[in-house]
């Protein structure tokens, strides 16, 4: 085990999982990920396994089926699943949103309904607030639900919804304006739709459509794919939690909670690119000796090492944050800000000390060098990170007086 990245106070419940999710990755994600990304295939073979392992239920509640394990237990997990493929974190990550926004959020009737089956894996989630001219300004919103007696009808056109094809349940934010005024502030007249849906590509309810999938730079092999309302009719108990206006709410704790698991994603790829820059350098030879023995490598191999350390200890302080019910978008989206940036620094010093061969997609830094901009945009871009963490500064620290 790398000494890299250890998580303290864990129960042998928690050592266990991780121990298992841990040799999971070793055997059957490493060996197949660059092949599989490069085919942008599918992991079904993966993900069946992750099934299996009752991952898609690690924090659903035991009543439900579920194995209902912390947040941090959560995020250690996706960490290793990231140092594996990235790919695959991403499908269970926003499956995970989708199965807490429910949790949290939903009628008991919801939720006995969803979570069950959430858990098995059967039904799979994603989720999506994102449209073609929205980037991150949430409030601009244009996606709307008309009601029609006991139905809504919704139109509009979303995008950037990983799983949007494989999943069978997309939490949706759209505009929803019945019983909030004209003037109303705009994240006060947003509602989130669980809407069902047949897995696959083109129209896979009446009104609904998701085209296909978006080719990517990385992040391959899960589905990112736009979706397109066009009269979808939703019945009235699928408002998420009964109650319309409620939904930047329920979508913003979604996504803080996600971006605990984004900075595990990060600090995953970043140890799996030190692992690679680490080995590396002791198999390649100039100048009569390893690499790793020249001060240069030496000194980039200290600054990766530190920084997986670092994003590391800010990813678990944020998860027990939460774990402990306390608010913690302040320490998600300095834990959030700082893998990512720290993710693609460390897989940028890895890809430079393989030199020319880290351009070469037969060795799987280049699969990385890839995956790690990703980080950079998920859940929010570093300088929507930094406008969070200012607010919240100056609200912790207002001059009294």
């Amino acid at each position: 085990m790398s000494r890299l990245a250890q998580t303290h106070g864990l129960s042998e419940v928690q050592r266990e999982i991780l121990s298992t999710v841990r040799d999971f990755v070793d055997k059957e994600i490493i060996p197949v990920a660059t092949e599989l990304e490069h085919r942008d295939e599918y992991p079904q073979g993966i993900v069946d396994g992750l099934r299996e392992l009752g991952l898609f239920g690690l924090m659903i509640p035991e009543e439900y089926g579920g194995l209902g394990e912390s947040l941090l237990t959560y995020a250690l997990c996706v960490e290793e699943i990231a140092r594996g493929w990235m790919s695959v974190s991403g499908i269970v990550n926003t499956h995970f949103i989708v199965a807490y926004m429910v949790k949290q959020h939903g009628t008991p009737e919801q939720k006995e309904y969803f979570l069950p089956r959430m858990a098995t894996g059967d039904v799979r989630g994603a989720f999506s607030m994102s449209e073609p001219a929205l980037g991150s300004d949430v409030s601009a919103i244009t996606s709307k639900a008309v009601r029609d007696g006991d139905e809504y009808v919704l139109t509009g056109q979303k995008m950037w919804l990983t799983n949007g094809g494989t999943s069978s349940l997309v939490a949706v934010l759209v505009r929803s304006d019945e019983g909030h005024p004209e003037g109303t502030a705009p994240h006060k007249s947003m509602t989130t739709f669980l809407i069902e849906k047949e897995p696959g590509f083109g129209q896979v309810r009446p009104g609904l459509t998701i085209p296909g999938k978006i080719d990517k730079m990385g992040y391959k092999g899960v589905d990112t794919t736009e979706l397109i309302m066009d009269g979808l009719r939703i019945p009235a108990n699928r408002v998420l939690g009964g109650a319309t206006g409620r939904g930047f709410y329920q979508m913003m704790d979604g996504v803080e909670v996600g971006r605990v698991n984004v900075a595990a994603r990060g600090c995953g790829v970043a140890h799996r690119a030190f692992e690679l820059g680490v080995s590396y350098a002791q198999q390649r030879h100039t100048f009569g000796k390893q690499i790793a023995q020249h001060q240069a490598i030496q000194f980039k191999l200290a600054e990766m090492a530190t920084k997986v350390e670092a994003a590391h200890a800010m990813m678990v302080n944020a998860a027990r944050k939460k774990d402990s019910g306390e608010r913690n978008d302040l320490e998600a989206g300095m834990a959030k800000y700082l893998a990512s940036e720290y993710c693609k620094e460390v897989v940028e010093d890895a890809f430079r000390i393989h030199g020319g061969y880290g351009f070469s997609k037969e060795y799987e830094i280049e699969r990385l060098y890839r995956e790690a901009p990703m980080l950079l945009i998920g859940e929010g871009t570093a300088e929507i990170q930094k406008m969070i963490i200012g607010r919240r500064l100056l609200e912790e620290y207002r001059l009294q007086g």
